[in-house]
């Protein structure tokens, strides 16, 4: 979730639900560590703990020590990225191309662990593809290796985000070890959450792409779990209210214009299944100022949109 799970989402995340949100995986590689990306990407002022910040790389030095400077900063929980399949850092080794090599995942994993005294996660994926599902194998090395909780997506690698999402070898490595697993992949609703913590025995879920746009969703499935009822989605006017305050964060965060460029995305994600939202957002994409970002935004909830919802 790189370039969308920054601090104003997170925080907002957090505010509806989420029980823990994770940064935006960051390079371990010390030469990147002053880039203006990285200093965002490891800005926790104003958010509520636990702070876990994601960290990613190849060399079981180098993410000790990027750990360690994390733990400096403030994190109180370090994850390992293991999962993620973008060929940009697969290609450097990283992610989830670590899984071909147990050897190297389990001396990153211990260096990590042992440079450290808060506890450490680890995200993955079944496997590299569909001939090399050695999800269970690499669980097993998590867990001996001291890592606290792990995550795991049901596709390999090469799936990408495409295909059917494989429950059942997330359940296959929650029965192999004895540390919490939570289960990850394409849960868009609180109905999906309740049947896939059945089919796997997972620990608890996590949502990526399905945040997107739908802060909601960690309310709709915390009250679902804890009541078997289902909340009715946001009004027309709370989701107003919520983007607008969406934006507005982003701005400060990111200043002008890289905030209005930050946020024409959460806008289109916010309003793609509105009445009108095509049009709006089409409009909205061609603004470059923050004033009139909020404007259009305020105008389409108080005006056309309520209409076309109402």
């Amino acid at each position: 979730m790189a370039g969308v799970t920054d601090r104003p989402f997170r925080q907002l995340c957090r505010r509806l639900g989420a029980g823990l949100a994770v940064s935006e995986m960051t390079s371990a590689n010390p030469l990147l560590r002053q880039t203006i990306k990285s200093r965002r990407r490891l800005d926790h002022g104003g958010e509520t703990g636990p702070r876990a910040v994601q960290i990613a790389g190849a060399e079981p030095a180098q993410l000790a020590d990027f750990a360690r400077y994390n733990v400096d900063l403030g994190a109180d929980i370090i994850d390992i990225n293991m999962g993620c399949p973008a060929k940009k850092v697969c290609n450097v080794a990283a992610g989830s191309a670590l899984l071909r090599d147990e050897a190297l995942v389990a001396a990153i994993l211990e260096a990590v662990v042992a440079a450290v005294d808060v506890p450490v996660t680890l995200k993955i994926r079944t496997g590299w593809d569909t001939a090399h599902r050695n999800g269970v194998r690499i669980a097993r090395i998590a867990e001996a290796s001291g890592i606290q909780a792990l995550a795991v997506h049901g596709r390999t690698r090469t799936c990408g985000y495409t295909g059917a999402v494989d429950y059942h070898t997330i359940g296959e490595i929650k029965a192999a070890i004895g540390i919490p697993v939570i289960a990850n992949g394409d849960i868009r609703g609180a109905a999906q959450a309740r049947a896939v913590l059945a089919a796997t025995g997972a620990n608890a879920v996590m949502i990526g792409r399905g945040a997107q746009g739908n802060p909601w969703i960690f309310r709709e499935i915390n009250h679902h779990l804890a009541t078997g009822d289902f909340l009715p989605p946001p009004a027309f006017d709370e989701i107003g209210r919520t983007l607008i305050g969406h934006v507005r964060a982003l701005h400060e965060f990111y200043g002008e214009p890289e905030g209005v460029r930050v946020a024409r995305k959460h806008l289109g994600w916010y309003v793609r299944n509105l009445a009108g939202g095509d049009s709006f957002w089409r409009s909205i994409n061609q603004v470059e100022t923050a004033a009139v970002q909020i404007d259009l935004a305020g105008n389409y909830f108080c005006g056309v949109g309520a209409r076309l919802a109402a």
